[in-house]
């Protein structure tokens, strides 16, 4: 049984402003007709024999995960929930760990969240040969065959031709691995993709859960003793499962290439040519988007007039350009990004400075997404806010009650059910209600349509802090 392990953590800033640390890419749809993680999970559910994902994710990203796979119609063997991000081994290891106790000879197959493939045939071919090796213990990486001297990727030398390099008649060339190689210069770069010789690192492996276990044990045992703890003494909540904070914070960071891949003696690389992009940057999404005829890329309303090479993108407002030449331009409704092409890696400096500054904008969207629904920040001021607030069918906010401020709600469109202290009545469009300091209040959507309302909230201290919850069916 081949057991996809999606690893769905990070927060890739250098997609803002679209992708922001609280509403990350990998969630968002940016190329195909899903979300990042939907789109991995179909690519690999659709291969044949594959068993139900282990996805491992941020905390914070949690309900909107479980919603994407839900809406998807994915059953996942487990959501695991790390307390904080400590890089591919451990997240390899809790993987091994729990795929091990049912059986040790399942083969996992990790996969980051993030990654574009083009050609889903090739994608498959290289599986079946990852297959082949792992089920005979060794630990398979997946080498993107480069097509330009990029200096954003690692890279792996090729060793001598693995044996039994086919499957299935499928006559694949599959490696040992010479060298791990980090990101090289242009020169050096432009040297290794004339010579051949070399892959672009993918990030994605294959090997038995066993044999994975065995050589995490040998190189990084304190990563696989801190990962057992975290796991055995972990909890399942709702559809997730939590990690131990405390032992999972023990673990030391590592990633599975440093940790394993470079030193075991078993390792084979299955070069791969599929049309794969990590999708890392925004000279990304313009290299694997649909282009008119001058070389641009465009999406939402954007109005140009003699732009060439360029990638465009407006999500809430209109763009007008003119006279552009390899830029840059997104649009979101609370930033704008403007930047050369070649320049657009350097976005991280810019990330960088909201973070320190502690502004929103590296955190998240005016729209903030919640098990429940969502909340879109529409004014707000040191007094005062105004939200729009969307609650999907038979779903319920917390029993809260606030000390600092008061709300009023106002229905646009659905049926509402109001707990108000001992209250419970039903609002139905264009009614309100006002609920003052210290009362305790809950939102509900009894309907069968999304329930749509305006949301005031007044009064000397408005922050998500001063929340107090009475209840929650989500566990919050």
């Amino acid at each position: 049984m081949i057991v996809p392990v999606i690893l769905a953590g990070g927060s890739g800033t250098r997609l803002w402003p679209l992708s922001r640390q609280l509403y990350p890419k990998q969630l968002m749809t940016l190329a195909g007709g899903g979300t990042m993680l939907q789109n991995t999970v179909e690519r690999i559910a659709t291969f044949g024999g594959v068993g139900d994902p282990i996805v491992i994710c941020n905390e914070n990203h949690r309900f909107m995960v479980a919603e994407q796979l839900r809406s998807d119609n994915i059953t996942p063997g487990a959501i695991v929930l790390e307390p904080m991000g400590r890089n591919t081994a451990p997240a390899v290891a809790v993987a091994a760990l729990m795929a091990a106790d049912k059986d040790p000879s399942s083969l996992l197959v990790v996969l980051p969240a993030d990654h574009y493939i083009a050609n889903l045939q090739a994608f498959h071919t290289a599986v079946a040969v990852g297959a082949s090796y792992a089920k005979k213990a060794a630990l398979v990486t997946f080498g993107i065959v480069p097509t330009a001297p990029e200096t954003g990727y690692g890279y792996i030398k090729k060793g001598p031709a693995a044996d039994g390099a086919s499957t299935d008649g499928n006559d694949v060339e599959a490696y040992t691995i010479a060298a791990f190689v980090e990101k090289p210069d242009k020169k050096t770069a432009q040297a290794y993709l004339e010579s051949g010789d070399y892959c672009w690192n993918s990030g994605m492996f294959m090997f038995r859960a066993g044999a994975v276990l065995d050589e995490l044990t040998t190189y990084v045992p304190d990563i696989v003793a801190a990962c057992r703890k975290a796991v055995s003494e972990g909890m399942h909540d709702l559809d997730f499962f939590r990690l131990d904070e405390e032992s999972f914070d023990a673990c030391p960071s590592d990633s599975i290439d440093y940790a394993v891949m470079e030193k075991t003696e078993n390792g084979v690389m299955v070069p791969f040519d599929g049309g794969w992009n990590d999708l890392g940057s925004w000279e990304a999404l313009w290299d694997v988007g649909e282009r008119d005829t001058h070389n641009n890329v465009v999406a939402g309303d954007v109005i140009i007039h003699d732009v060439k090479d360029s990638y465009l993108r407006a999500d809430s407002r209109m763009i007008a350009a003119v006279g552009l030449k390899d830029h840059i331009v997104v649009e979101t409704p609370d930033a704008v990004l403007v930047t050369p092409r070649t320049m657009a890696q350097e976005v991280k400096h810019i990330v960088n400075h909201l973070k320190e500054n502690k502004r929103e904008e590296a955190l998240s969207h005016k729209t903030d997404y919640r098990p429940w629904g969502s909340s879109e920040s529409l004014i707000a001021t040191d007094r005062f806010r105004v939200n729009r607030l969307i609650v999907k069918p038979g779903e319920k906010l917390s029993l809260q009650r606030h000390f600092h401020r008061a709300e009023h709600w106002v229905v646009l469109s659905g049926i509402a059910r109001v707990t108000k202290e001992e209250d419970r009545f039903l609002l139905e469009e264009d009614q309100s209600v006002y609920i003052p300091l210290a009362v305790p209040h809950r939102l509900e959507n009894p309907g069968t349509i999304a329930l749509e309302v305006i949301e005031v909230q007044t009064g000397s201290f408005i922050d998500e802090t001063d929340i107090d919850r009475l209840d929650d069916v989500y566990g919050r």
